[in-house]
């Protein structure tokens, strides 16, 4: 009796799946155009960000209190982030910072996958309808 290898068969759409995505694949950016009023900080007070604006895989704008914008663009896109329009995070002091990674927070409270933020460019933020 002659025994067929099946496993690679039943593997191969794991490993497909698992392959990394086109590297010529364009970003799909939605945020509006931004002009930078500053240089890149690497970290911002996070006792002092009023709310955030996701709007799209890689990027998030922290409005402060104090009325300043700071545009974070993620190096690498952070998939679900997006299409849910929040995060969370974990930090031992009251800064935020670029070494300092993000999760996707999913309806219903599920935590997603873990993402590195980028560095803080504060800017003016042109004025559009999302």
């Amino acid at each position: 009796m002659k025994l067929i290898p099946i496993l690679p068969a039943v593997l191969l759409p794991l490993v497909v799946a698992c392959a990394p995505a086109n590297v010529d694949e364009p970003r799909k950016i939605r945020a509006p155009a931004a002009t930078a009023t500053g240089e890149p900080i690497s970290c911002i007070s996070s006792n002092n960000i009023q709310n955030t604006e996701v709007w799209d895989d890689y990027t998030i704008d922290f409005r402060m209190t104090n009325g300043r914008t700071y545009r974070n663009t993620l190096d690498n896109r952070c998939p679900g982030l997006g299409f849910e329009e929040r995060f969370i995070y974990e930090t031992s002091i009251s800064q935020l910072c670029s070494t300092d990674i993000i999760a996707v927070l999913y309806s219903g409270g599920t935590r997603g996958g873990s993402c590195g933020l980028g560095q803080f460019v504060p800017v003016k933020v042109e004025k559009t309808k999302k």
